[in-house]
């Protein structure tokens, strides 16, 4: 079937026709992807910004690794459904998901570290999560593939440069996952405000560990907190029950560096 024309007879323009998902947008993603050794097919760049400083080093990678640079009038990005895009965007092939298996063998010093994502459906969340993920140098973030945010353009933008430098896992079962890992020696603790759960000061955080955080709102499932080895949970001391999903993930995650840094 012939594709439509719009109001003047033209065909769409290629913003148009970007696939959401293969998309990387904003100076620093974009830089972070190319540097982190990812393929990119182009880099389109708004033409008043050519000249920019912060493009500089941007546009010298791109040209280093080969990537074809486009420069696009202001009505290219005008048509883009997402705006902090700063007059840079990137198109990725898919999207490359790491094996459950693989990142449970892949030969690391020191303990294993892992961040179980309960069906966050949140893209800005998971995105904050793999950056934080990523800066306390964690294994892998494991998502599950329907009712959650998989990686996509706001993820990426969000996650600032670190989707493209921490393997990322997308399994069909966190609960069946979850057994899984406990077979592979690693203990799995569930985030949980309940009155069960254990102070996260007062938990056991050494060896190889994996932290499962809940859904917005809804928290742990019941049979994902029934597979978890303990509960914990962040102290909280104003009258606020809980935190955000991502912000939790980062208190917990810096308790387990602290806690293996003090042992």
């Amino acid at each position: 079937m012939e594709r439509r024309l719009s109001r003047r007879g033209r065909r769409p323009s290629r913003a148009t026709q970007l696939d959401f998902d293969d998309v990387v947008y904003g100076i620093h993603t974009v830089y972070e992807t190319l540097a982190a050794g990812e393929v990119l097919r182009t880099i389109h760049v708004a033409r008043d910004r050519k000249k920019d400083p912060p493009l500089r080093k941007l546009l010298d990678l791109a040209r280093e690794r080969g990537v074809q640079v486009r420069l696009e009038d202001r009505t290219f990005f005008a048509q883009l459904s997402f705006k902090a895009h700063q007059g840079v965007v990137g198109i990725a092939p898919p999207f490359e998901y790491a094996g459950l298996e693989d990142v449970l063998h892949e030969a690391r010093r020191g303990p294993a570290l892992y961040v179980i994502l309960d069906h966050l459906t949140d893209p800005h969340n998971v995105g904050a999560i793999l950056r934080t993920a990523e800066a306390v140098g964690a294994n892998a973030v494991i998502l599950p593939e329907r009712r959650a945010a998989g990686v996509n353009a706001t993820v990426r933008k969000s996650a600032a440069g670190a989707a493209a430098r921490i393997p990322v896992v997308r399994v069909a079962n966190v609960a069946r996952t979850i057994v899984r890992m406990k077979e592979a020696g690693v203990r799995v603790l569930g985030a949980d405000a309940g009155l069960d759960s254990v102070p996260m000061g007062r938990a056991e955080l050494s060896g190889d560990v994996a932290l499962v955080i809940g859904a917005e709102g809804a928290g742990l499932a019941p049979l994902v907190k029934r597979e978890c080895d303990a509960l914990v949970k962040i102290p909280m001391l104003g009258a606020l029950a809980s935190l955000n999903a991502s912000v939790a993930t980062a208190v917990l995650l810096y308790e387990v560096i602290r806690q293996r840094a003090a042992s």
